[in-house]
């Protein structure tokens, strides 16, 4: 089959952009030519895609989106029969990945009342409503039973066209048990002594997902617990306002930053737990990274995989509406129960158990079956 896939940036250490490229390798795996079509790409190009950088600027994103979409009308138009799948919400697409949580439901709940007043909500729930309202034929592949739920909310006639797909954590990530020499490494390596706490958070988009929370809590901690507990942050996005934060809080010598990287089962080996309070996530992979790894989990129901870590006893989760006062509270609680709980064990037990590694052959399963019914 001749597939073309739509994104609009791709860099390295992106949920969305990893999981682009897993599917965009299985497709290419099984015969089928995959040409990508995206703004800004960072990083190598495999050789088995055809990839287009598309020549559209914008002074705002919504008029660079726009640019987009319309460069892409033409060029659709001109080009032979394909299948479009996307990887950002937008019109033209039979395929939808749906890595970015309902727009709708974001501004609803998290904009004030004049929001919907602006260019910029026109255009994106516009670009929405094209996935998913009812004059829409694009089939959706959803990471969780949260985005069903937003998404069936606010537009009621795509029940139908949502497909939920399983996890796809690479296999490099599952183990069998913690590697206490490679805990050691890592710790020694990063002067984190036996005695410390090393709290872990890895994402890109340091506002999403909720560093200012988890500052905040470990600034809340009794100070005989704080003394010893020490705050990675791992991700690409730029770091001024949590440096403020940090500041503010008397927490700067207790904070590193370090940007996206590879080696990401070392730090999950190395660390106590790690805490993800993000505001809104389809997924959150790194919830299941840590899991599976058996480092322990705290983090908030309005992430997509907070449900995996009910399911695994692996950790902790905060409840919507959240609380910053519950954050908290569990943060400590957590810390004073580290040697006594479960949490690590079950961790290690439910990646032996679920299905959390075939999302990419899914994806592409249902991409041949809408390309077929198309």
């Amino acid at each position: 089959m001749k597939l073309s896939f739509l994104i609009y940036s791709y860099f390295p250490y992106g949920g969305q952009q990893r999981d682009f490229l897993r599917i965009a390798n299985e497709c290419t795996s099984r015969g089928h030519d995959v040409d990508v079509y995206a703004i800004r790409w960072q990083g190598d190009v495999p050789e088995e895609l055809n990839l287009t950088r598309v020549p559209v600027k914008g002074r705002t994103r919504v008029k660079l989106y726009k640019n987009y979409t319309n460069w892409m009308t033409r060029a659709l138009s001109n080009s032979q029969p394909t299948t479009v799948v996307g990887f950002n919400k937008m019109p033209l697409l039979d395929v939808y990945f749906a890595a970015d949580p309902c727009f709708a439901e974001k501004a609803q709940n998290q904009r004030g009342p004049y929001y919907k007043f602006t260019s910029r909500y026109r255009h994106f729930r516009r670009y929405e409503e094209a996935v998913f309202g009812k004059a829409s034929t694009t089939q959706a592949l959803i990471l969780s039973p949260q985005q069903r739920q937003t998404f069936e909310k606010h537009y009621p006639a795509c029940s139908n066209r949502l497909h939920e797909l399983p996890p796809g954590l690479s296999m490099d990530r599952k183990v069998e048990q913690r590697d206490l020499t490679v805990r050691q490494k890592f710790r020694n390596e990063y002067g984190v002594a036996d005695d410390e706490l090393l709290l872990l958070q890895i994402g890109s988009g340091f506002k999403v997902k909720g560093v200012d929370r988890s500052l905040q809590a470990i600034a809340s901690l009794p100070e005989q617990q704080l003394n010893r507990t020490k705050f990675m942050l791992v991700g690409q996005d730029k770091s001024a306002g949590v440096d403020r934060l940090a500041r503010k809080l008397g927490l700067s010598d207790r904070m590193s930053i370090l940007p996206g990287r590879d080696d990401i089962p070392r730090f999950l080996a190395g660390a106590d737990l790690l805490i993800h309070p993000a505001y809104l996530e389809s997924a959150g992979y790194v919830l299941l990274e840590a899991t599976v790894a058996g480092l322990p989990v705290l983090t908030t129901a309005s992430c997509g995989y907070s449900f995996h870590i009910e399911k695994a006893h692996s950790g902790r989760v905060c409840p919507n509406p959240f609380s910053q006062a519950e954050l908290n509270q569990n943060l400590t609680q957590m810390l004073e129960s580290l040697g006594t709980e479960k949490w690590s064990a079950n961790g290690l037990e439910y990646g032996k158990r679920a299905d959390l590694f075939s999302m990419p052959q899914a994806a592409a399963d249902s991409i041949e079956k809408f390309s077929r019914a198309g």
